[in-house]
């Protein structure tokens, strides 16, 4: 190929991947340096979900010779996570900078700034890629369209990446140009080298899952991944990155399907990723960073991704060979703290404790005590205080650790909870599922008496988002833990449309999706769920509570009153069988669903609000049998 052909491969290559989006400190080069062995850090995060605030935790931390126990100190916030990859970034040569997605919804930042602060916050780092993850569509097309406004408000100019979105005729998105749209892939030059970072979005999940507009598609993902790294390979692109939000077991198939991938950074499993010694901490970690995997062709492969909520910046280190074969891949998933400790209980830490706890951590060297980027501090100071204003209401208390799982068992979902192994190991939730999602059923199905008499309720587990830790519960809190924008809906259906919404829902968690979060809670409902059996036959032995507080056989041919969420009525999340529930036979209360939650809470008996786990006999899932 002469040098005349070279070059004007390279200019339809930037134009095509939106090369020239703008200044990253990229050197400039030459097109097509010759190619030569490289040493590249991929600085990553995920998943932060609007959590800008730092937040309290307890880890196990050393006191003193072959003494752990539990230590509170702060985790994650945004200032710290920019402070975290600004510092690392000095420290390597040849950085990118990569947010995998879902920025949007988890927070009353979002509530109240519908993505600004999360914006202007990711604009203290100045991300190279922004991949879009399924809670950028919760507000249809036209909250992507908001966000990418308010990201590039700034002098940044992020792009937003997803390969396999095919924004339809309704979409305000249609019709846009570069920069201000989302582009499937970017060419980025480091050491004078060209590296193609593609951005991918789980398909079936936000089609389902989320609310794009109805003509809005999403293609498949290893197809459109393979013909993105084809048009990298054909233009002699050697290191490709595929920045994902597809979960962290769906990256690992992905890679077995395609050829030429180098790096998976992911996102959307909330998969904390690093090694056995992060237990001592009481961290849980379910799989190895990087995890090293092997494409169809045997060619090297590393995946990585960074938990959740802006807890763990990652640090990936990938050594390529001169052909672009990645030779090595290692790194660190740095969990960012504070540097202040405290027992939970009296008596306070000595000197010499708090020494040997810096001394553990340095150690360690997992854990990273992370001073705040001042520049990020002032920029969020205004959103809190409005926060702050709104969420600081103390509503009820609880004794009770309210436990965050989506799915039972140890296999799926197992490291989702912020509370650790308190609740990610806790046998109680293994054998039932999430304290707190069961919580929220038992309120909507409370509320729907209330309203209509309802006989039973469903909600889907991945629209519960956090914890409940034992301790006082704000205004804050109840929209933490329902932030999306949903509201009651009656619907008036047989007993054979609830089971099959239901056995719906379960495939949606062990089909080809793997989503999570379709799996079913239920006020007044419950059943034995067997994974190994087939679609239809996996729930058995369904029984509805009666006013006596007894359980009666539930009956197929009779017509009950549901209460639900206007997410789920509308056959998202795989619950299609509800979809069809129209007519007459729907009501929309009206009532938002974290304002019903709050009504809930606000009418628990005594002047003091007591909330707490129900007994184990009012939980949905009796019965738990996973897939080998």
């Amino acid at each position: 190929m002469n040098r005349t052909t070279q070059v004007l491969i390279f200019f339809l290559a930037a134009m095509s991947f939106g090369c020239g989006r703008r200044d990253s400190g990229q050197q400039s080069v030459e097109p097509f340096a010759a190619s030569r062995p490289m040493e590249l850090t991929l600085l990553h995060i995920n998943d932060h979900h609007s959590h800008l605030d730092a937040e309290k935790t307890t880890l196990q931390l050393a006191t003193g010779p072959g003494k752990r126990e539990p230590i509170e100190v702060e985790r994650g916030g945004f200032p710290r996570v920019t402070a975290a990859i600004k510092d690392l970034g000095k420290k390597n040569a040849h950085v990118i900078k990569i947010h995998s997605g879902d920025a949007s919804t988890g927070d009353l930042y979002y509530t109240l700034t519908e993505g600004k602060a999360d914006a202007e916050l990711m604009n203290t780092v100045c991300f190279d890629t922004f991949n879009l993850g399924n809670h950028e569509f919760d507000n249809t097309d036209a909250g992507v369209k908001k966000f990418l406004e308010f990201l590039h408000a700034g002098d940044c100019q992020t792009p937003l990446l997803s390969a396999n979105v095919r924004f339809g005729p309704s979409s305000p998105m249609t019709g846009t140009v570069v920069p201000e749209t989302v582009v499937p892939s970017v060419v980025i030059e480091r050491d004078g080298q060209k590296i193609g970072v593609i951005g991918l979005i789980v398909a079936g999940k936000t089609k389902n899952s989320s609310r794009p507009n109805s003509d809005t598609t999403f293609l498949d993902e290893a197809a459109t991944a393979q013909a993105e790294i084809d048009r990298f390979r054909a233009l002699g692109i050697n290191k490709i990155i595929l920045s994902t939000h597809i979960g962290y077991q769906a990256d690992q198939a992905l890679v077995k399907k395609i050829s030429g991938v180098d790096v998976v950074v992911g996102a959307d499993s909330h998969s904390l990723l690093g090694p056995e010694a992060l237990q001592q901490y009481g961290l849980s970690p379910e799989g190895p960073y990087p995890t090293r995997s092997t494409d169809k062709d045997g060619k090297p492969v590393c995946i990585v991704q960074a938990w959740q909520y802006g807890y763990v910046v990652g640090e990936t280190k990938v050594n390529f060979d001169r052909e672009g074969t990645v030779i090595h891949c290692g790194g660190t998933p740095w969990v960012v703290i504070g540097d202040t400790f405290s027992r939970p209980e009296a008596p306070e830490l000595t000197s010499e404790e708090t020494a040997a706890i810096r001394a553990d951590i340095a150690a360690g060297q997992l854990l990273r005590s992370t001073v705040p980027d001042q520049e990020a501090v002032a920029l969020l100071a205004p959103y809190k205080k409005e926060k702050d204003a709104l969420g600081a209401k103390v509503v009820a208390t609880t004794r009770d650790n309210l436990c965050l799982r989506r799915v039972p068992g140890s296999q799926r979902d197992a490291s989702r909870s912020t509370q650790g192994d308190v609740c990610n190991k806790n046998e109680a939730v293994n054998r039932h599922g999430g304290d707190i999602q069961q919580v929220i059923a038992e309120a909507f199905l409370q509320q729907g008496k209330t309203y209509f008499q309802a006989d039973l309720s469903i909600q889907n587990g991945g629209g519960v988002r956090i914890d409940i830790p034992a301790g006082k519960i704000t205004v804050g809190d109840i929209y933490k833990v329902l932030p999306f924008k949903n509201t009651l809906v009656q619907l008036n259906a047989t007993g054979t449309e609830i089971k099959a919404a239901l056995e719906d829902a379960v495939e949606g968690v062990v089909g080809p999706a793997l989503n999570t979060g379709c799996y079913p809670y239920t006020g007044g409902l419950r059943w034995n769920l067997d994974l190994n059996k087939p679609k239809g036959s996996r729930l058995s032995k369904l029984e509805l509570r009666a006013a006596d507080g007894s359980y009666q056989p539930f009956a197929l041919n009779q017509t009950y009153k549901v209460a639900t969420i206007s997410f789920l009525a509308d056959g998202n999340d795989s619950y299609t069988a509800l979809k069809n529930i129209t007519g007459e036979r729907r009501v929309d209360v009206g009532l938002d669903y974290a304002e019903a939650f709050l009504q809930y809470v606000e009418n628990l008996p005594g002047a003091s609000k007591v909330l707490t786990k129900l007994p184990v006999k009012d939980y949905s899932t009796q019965v738990f049998v996973d897939t080998p």
